[in-house]
């Protein structure tokens, strides 16, 4: 078990785990996705750089020195963030190849923008166009739903999904289909047109021209980022940020949250400062318990 487990390994993850790690805080970094600081070509408004310096070197030589510190880094998909209950861990974390389970968590993978280019997407939000099935397929019970996506992340909503409503189908938009199969979940690699509906989602339409009548839409292209998890922890979120107070923390006791995902200033010099301070009140929460 550890002490702190930080998902994301950009700047506000790696700067909570560098202050972790040297509380003597068992410290484990997870993630998947690159961080999007590696598109930077040139950083020439981060304090110490005297030329500037590439993202990709900034993203790489923090990495290392996270590790040269003592902290575990492991690149692995997470799909799932659970509380748990009378237990010594307050948090589990369920990614492709494991379970991880620690005292406090900070979610720090920036904000993500799982959003399709497909028309009617946006039209249908909350009108039969859901970003979360633990959220929202209780309101589908019973009732035929396509979940969007091609990979881990499609299939583990899809777990959640299958024994609630009355069917269930992965619409992947033209990409290769997941390695997943089942006899009642059906693979559709079809490219989308559109989403249509009056009110609400009525139908998806191919760009075959053939078309397929659902409730429901639940979307999950490529990987789980840290609203996502939130929304599905309970978290309160507003605007699309997750909502911290000054120190970063949750509604959640033991959960935190810094960086792009949180909002404000959209730069690493906040995302290092939002990191120092998640990492600093996670030391005092886990002591606090010890």
């Amino acid at each position: 078990m550890y002490d702190v487990i930080i998902i994301g390994a950009g700047p506000a993850g790696l700067s909570a785990s560098l202050y972790t790690q040297r509380a003597n805080l068992k410290t484990l970094i997870i993630y998947y996705d690159k961080s999007s600081l590696e598109k930077a070509e040139n950083i020439e408004n981060y304090y110490g750089f005297e030329n500037g310096i590439s993202g990709k070197d900034l993203y790489e030589k923090g990495i290392r020195q996270a590790q040269n510190l003592g902290v575990e880094v492991k690149q692995q998909e997470v799909l799932k963030i659970e509380p748990l209950i009378n237990e010594s861990a307050n948090f589990k974390v369920t990614t492709v190849k494991g379970e991880y389970k620690s005292k406090a968590l900070i979610l720090a993978t920036g904000n993500k923008k799982n959003r399709p280019e497909i028309k009617g997407i946006e039209k249908f939000e909350g009108k039969g166009v859901s970003y979360c099935a633990v959220c929202d397929g209780f309101f589908y019970r019973n009732k035929d739903v396509v979940v969007l996506g091609s990979g881990n992340y499609a299939i583990s909503e899809v777990n959640e999904l299958i024994n609630i409503v009355k069917d269930v189908e992965i619409l992947t938009d033209g990409e290769k289909g997941p390695e997943f199969r089942a006899d009642n979940v059906k693979i559709v690699t079809k490219p989308i047109e559109e989403i249509t509906g009056k009110d609400r989602v009525e139908e998806v339409r191919f760009k075959d021209g053939s078309t397929l009548k659902t409730s429901g839409i639940f979307v999950a292209q490529g990987v789980a980022g840290s609203l996502d998890f939130a929304k599905k922890l309970g978290v309160i979120t507003k605007n699309n940020y997750i909502v911290v107070n000054e120190n970063m923390e949750t509604n959640m006791q033991g959960l935190y949250a810094c960086g792009d995902c949180v909002g404000g200033l959209l730069q690493v010099s906040k995302a290092v400062g939002d990191g120092a301070k998640a990492g600093m009140e996670a030391i005092k929460f886990v002591r606090k318990i010890l």
